[in-house]
């Protein structure tokens, strides 16, 4: 199953909705803002992509974070991140074998070649 997690008012997500679609990969969606993420998912994320892949710092919410907030966040962004979850960066792509952060046409197809 592929799932792909993301917030509906972004661009971003909507191109990675919107090539799936046209690519006419089946998939299933969760709005990050609307519906969260648990500390067993955000794990798995941060083992499979890095800390530093998981804090989106051009969003609005880190700009408006202040010093103290910022270096939690660095230190450890599970907690910050559950608190904040329009932090994460996206789209995240899950598959059974891998997970992307971010979108790119070419790396999804990618991904994708073997998940069907």
């Amino acid at each position: 199953m592929i799932h792909l997690y993301g917030i509906d008012s972004c661009d971003t997500c909507r191109k990675a909705r919107q090539w799936l679609a046209t690519a006419g990969i089946d998939h299933s969606w969760t709005d990050l803002r609307r519906d969260g993420v648990d500390r067993t998912r955000l794990e798995r994320w941060r083992a499979a992509l890095g800390e530093n892949a998981l804090i989106n710092r051009r969003s609005k919410t880190w700009r408006d974070f202040d010093a103290d907030m910022r270096a939690r966040a660095e230190a450890d962004p599970v907690p910050v991140l559950l608190e904040h979850p329009t932090l994460i960066k996206r789209p995240i792509l899950e598959t059974a074998t891998d997970t992307l952060a971010g979108f790119s046409a070419a790396r999804y197809e990618a991904a994708l070649a073997g998940a069907d």
